[in-house]
């Protein structure tokens, strides 16, 4: 493969695995808030009656809320899966490039010397 779709390749993968790793911690940090801040018995009045289990322990959320972290952690996890598998197929490409380019060096006739 060129190196120039190579370095298109790696970019690509890095483009999609760095914001994926950036919404997995994201998708932790908004479960951790929720953990701490949110009530572990049903709220009617708040409207917090969507069961969440964070950790072992269930708290109470509202559509809103569940709705932004379930977003937040499939599109992270869906991203992330893109950038992997992006990246294994760099991988793939540029140690056949490198194999290809070491089988050249090797059957090169020797110089004298």
């Amino acid at each position: 493969m060129e190196p120039s779709k190579l370095r298109e390749l790696k970019f690509f993968s890095l483009l999609f695995l760095l914001p994926g790793l950036a919404g997995l911690v994201l998708s932790a940090v908004i479960s951790t808030q929720y953990l701490e801040t949110l009530p572990t018995v049903p709220v009617p009045d708040e409207m917090r009656m969507i069961p969440r289990e964070i950790h072992g322990t269930v708290v109470y959320q509202t559509a809103g809320e569940n709705r932004v972290l379930n977003l937040a952690e499939g599109s992270s996890v869906c991203v992330t899966l893109i950038g992997i598998l992006l990246s294994v197929v760099y991988l793939e490409k540029h140690s056949s490039s490198q194999e290809r380019r070491e089988n050249r060096e090797g059957n090169a006739p020797e110089e004298a010397g």
